[in-house]
């Protein structure tokens, strides 16, 4: 798959994160670029850390499935050692060497990607999801499983029943949604990533629920192959 190259990663320290971000801001699209029936592929994203002689590392899983069979068609990864420290509200240049590097090994174009993170619904609308748009030129999901508070607001709990949501609105903005994909389970914080509105980030996500996880299938499934990638690599370098 191709990426484009937006920005490098050399970057010195906090300005230079807050510059490139304040660059991109003004590009995100909150549109519709796709509609859910058209969507063929979709991927999720994920990825976990461990040290190694006190050095930090980290491994990205790339899953892609049909929408239709909801099949594995396609899994990527790419390991290793983390460069960029982590900033709090900067955590997507600290992961997304490692995501471009796994996007880069695609042979299918996935339609759609969803992250295990936070897109729109953060600090400066700059999540993982949001950020990792403009590299791989596709529209994007934010799948976070804890709240992001910003700016002192708390989300109003959603109804117990599967599909029920509350908007969490901020200032007057709506960020993302709270949204219960099953019942009697914690709910997940689903935003826009980019490329994408509201609503068709809702209903893709809806449809790649399963009754084995209150995450969507993609992002569940890369969630456990990190798992299983990070054990792996901890044995074979440890």
């Amino acid at each position: 798959m191709k990426v484009h190259q937006i920005h490098d990663f050399h970057l010195k320290d906090e300005s230079d994160f807050v510059q490139t971000q304040q660059s991109l801001i003004h590009k995100i699209n909150l549109s519709p670029s796709i509609t859910p029936d058209s969507i063929k592929t979709c991927a999720g994203v994920d990825l976990a850390y461990w040290e190694q002689d006190g050095e930090p590392y980290g491994v990205c899983s790339i899953i892609v499935i049909d929408t239709d069979t909801k099949e594995v068609i396609e899994k990527v990864h790419s390991m290793g050692k983390i460069s960029v420290p982590y900033v709090s509200g900067f955590l997507a240049f600290r992961e997304l060497p490692l995501i471009i590097e796994a996007a880069k090994k695609l042979e299918t174009e996935p339609d759609v990607f969803l992250f295990d993170g936070n897109g729109y619904l953060h600090y400066n609308h700059m999540g993982v999801a949001t950020h990792a748009a403009f590299f791989l030129n596709k529209p994007t999901i934010g799948i976070a499983k804890t709240y992001l508070k910003i700016k002192g607001c708390d989300f109003v709990m959603p109804e117990n029943k599967v599909g029920s949501y509350t908007d969490i609105i901020i200032d007057g903005e709506v960020y993302g949604r709270a949204l219960r994909t099953r019942r009697d389970v914690k709910p997940i914080f689903l935003s826009c990533g980019n490329n994408i509105d509201l609503e068709s980030s809702y209903q893709i996500t809806m449809s790649m629920i399963s009754h084995e996880s209150r995450l969507p299938i993609p992002v569940r499934l890369a969630d456990l192959e990190t798992h299983v990638l990070r054990t792996i690599y901890q044995k074979n370098h440890g």
